[in-house]
């Protein structure tokens, strides 16, 4: 199949450091590469991919001191996908619903794969307008804000299995790897870090937008010798801070469409500790690849039996559900309905009922 992938501007893919969205698309287009089809990448200009890549901007624009306005960037892209449009069976858009007004109009096969939180309150605004795009979560969590969208599928992420391997978990240590925000928990890690009485690593980026937050609320916590903060880090630093690690810590506090280090640390063969919120019931088995909590108490009097799961065992989940390869294929089969005739229908008006208004006040 010819198939474009259409990714944010704000990393490389893959990123050079922290990314969640920019690194699975670039896993996904490799591995679709792999698999025969003819694939073209529209990303930031010093990504590396063995797909066809149309450069549009630079470089990663969160990278990029120049930049001032994304949108700016991401508004181009859309345009360029257009004028290439027919030359693909399916184009996949990962940029959110930039494209929406763009491509909600016309019937070239394409679908967007949702990658952040849906349960913004503006977003019902855009989904009733663009009823017909059709949708792919990565999470059946990530749904529930908006039912009624027009969801294909839940395609759960997943890694190359080469890309990380499984590790001995002898470091002595836990591990938190994630922003720094009030929603992510670490404040909650180093709590439980304390109370079990172990070192914890924190591998995290700290964005403009929350940096009040680290120094007011975060960093008062980093003088405790317990805890040692390296900063963020990339997949090439990962094998060894999640293989090394005890386990991982994942306390977030908000509904996480998929934590996408959750897969990482197990493909480590590395156990997750996480909180209920989320996707994160859709990705740990319970006494198999981790345990799922709901307070710190309970978090710190599960501590010991986490550290008692196989590492083996763990691996073995991992590429049983969570590989590229399975990921592709996935959506490979989305890819096939769309170009069997599947295509956008015409926009529905702003509010429900807002037609009959229009109508009523013109006459």
């Amino acid at each position: 199949m010819r198939i474009a992938q259409v990714a944010p501007l704000y990393e490389s893919c893959p990123p050079k450091l922290y990314g969640g969205t920019e690194r699975v698309v670039s896993w996904l287009t490799e591995e679709l590469v792999a698999l025969g089809h003819d694939v073209t990448l529209y990303a930031a200009g010093d990504s590396l991919t063995s797909a066809r890549l149309v450069p549009c901007s630079r470089k990663a624009l969160r990278l990029d001191p120049s930049v001032a306005d994304p949108l700016a960037y991401h508004t181009v892209m859309v345009d360029r996908v257009l004028e290439d449009a027919g030359r693909y069976d399916v184009i996949h858009f990962h940029i959110d619903y930039i494209h929406y007004p763009t491509f909600g109009r016309s019937h070239v096969p394409s679908l967007t794969t949702l990658h952040g939180r849906q349960d913004l309150p503006d977003l019902p605004v855009v989904y009733n307008r663009f009823a017909s795009m059709p949708l792919v979560s990565i999470s059946d969590a990530q749904r529930s804000p908006l039912p009624w969208a027009n969801w294909l599928a839940t395609v759960h992420h997943g890694l190359p299995p080469n890309l990380l391997e499984q590790g001995p978990g002898d470091g002595g240590y836990l591990a938190f790897i994630g922003r720094v925000s009030p929603e992510k928990g670490l404040d909650r890690a180093i709590q439980i870090a304390r109370a079990v009485g172990l070192p914890l690593k924190v591998a995290a980026k700290i964005d403009k937008a929350d940096k009040a937050y680290f120094e007011t609320a975060i960093a008062p916590l980093l003088a405790d010798p317990g805890v040692q903060f390296v900063g963020e880090i990339g997949d090439r630093e990962k094998q060894e801070f999640l293989g090394k690690a005890a386990a991982l810590l994942f306390p977030i506090n908000w509904p996480e469409p998929f934590g996408l280090v959750m897969i990482e640390a197990n493909a480590c063969g590395t156990p997750v500790l996480a909180f209920r919120c989320g996707s994160v019931p859709e990705i740990i088995e319970p006494g198999v690849n981790g345990f799922i909590v709901e307070t710190v108490p309970e978090a710190v009097a599960t501590v010991s039996r986490l550290l008692k799961l196989d590492r083996g065992a763990i691996r073995a989940t991992f590429e049983e559900r969570f590989t590229a390869r399975r990921m592709a294929e996935d959506y490979v089969g989305l890819y096939e309905r769309m170009a069997r005739g599947r295509t956008a229908a015409p926009v529905v008006p702003l509010f429900p009922g807002a037609l009959k208004r229009i109508s009523a006040t013109q006459t």
